[in-house]
């Protein structure tokens, strides 16, 4: 799909993303990853839609790293757009930041791996994924922690056959600090359809969850078709966090600091 984009790079919740147009066009806002997405031709998620009128006002709905993509729909032509970003409104306090739900997410000591499992490393974060969401989730994700100075182990095996993944995951997850499992529809087709992902996405220590899961194009209702009690677990979405903002969270509870999560 031929477009403008405009790379509007880290932005706070609340500024405004100001778009001007020579004609009616497309205006989206979105994050990096479904920016990533769009380019792939895989399915993404926007804010905005058609806009019939100019300036175009996009608020910025979460902090995390923005772009805006305008296009023509299909339709021949050119657009000319510009695009101003308006910083969050002075004296606009941010949300108190108490205990938000990936608190409830038990953050453990890592047990060191047997031999030469996982190169006999231990790790802040471990990451399991479907190999089709490698691209849009699993190694920006890994790329965002890392900056923030999190170690992680990124599980580069695609999810296709059974019992030596599974130890292979066990082991990610047994000698890291925090788990992450990116359940997807792809990931729920890779052949585990008949085995209960309770165990493979959580542990229950004093019945605190000891993984996160991370939705990635996925609803409530897909989720709870393929596993009721996975519907119930503490979860992030790509459809409303940023990737950046996943890795912020994520970091401020590796880190034990709850006060940096929203």
């Amino acid at each position: 799909m031929q477009h403008l984009y405009f790379d509007l790079k880290q932005q706070k919740k609340g500024a405004v993303a100001v778009v001007t147009l020579d004609k009616q066009a497309n205006v989206r806002l979105m994050t990096a990853s479904n920016y990533g997405a769009l380019k792939s031709g895989r399915r993404f998620s926007f804010h905005g839609g058609r806009a019939t009128k100019s300036p175009v006002r996009l608020p910025i709905p979460s902090n995390g790293h923005w772009f805006v993509v305008v296009d023509l729909g299909g339709l021949a032509g050119r657009v000319r757009a510009s695009v101003a970003v308006q910083p969050p409104p002075p004296g606009m306090l941010a949300p108190i930041r108490d205990r938000g739900p990936i608190n409830d997410v038990q953050v453990r000591e890592p047990i060191e791996p047997d031999g030469d499992a996982l190169g006999g490393q231990t790790w802040d974060v471990f990451i399991s994924h479907a190999s089709e969401d490698k691209e849009a989730v699993a190694v920006p994700l890994r790329n965002a922690l890392v900056d923030l100075g999190i170690s992680v182990w990124l599980d580069k095996t695609e999810l296709t056959i059974g019992d030596s993944l599974r130890r292979k995951i066990d082991q990610g997850i047994r000698s890291s600090r925090f788990g992450i499992v990116v359940l997807s529809e792809r990931f729920f087709d890779k052949g585990w359809t008949n085995h209960e992902l309770d165990g493979l996405v959580t542990r229950t220590v004093a019945g605190e969850q000891t993984l996160l899961p991370i939705w990635h194009n996925l609803t409530c209702d897909q989720v709870r078709a393929y596993s009721p009690s996975l519907a119930d677990k503490v979860a992030l979405t790509t459809d409303t966090v940023a990737i950046e903002d996943m890795a912020e969270q994520i970091a401020g509870v590796v880190r034990g600091r709850g006060e940096d999560v929203a």
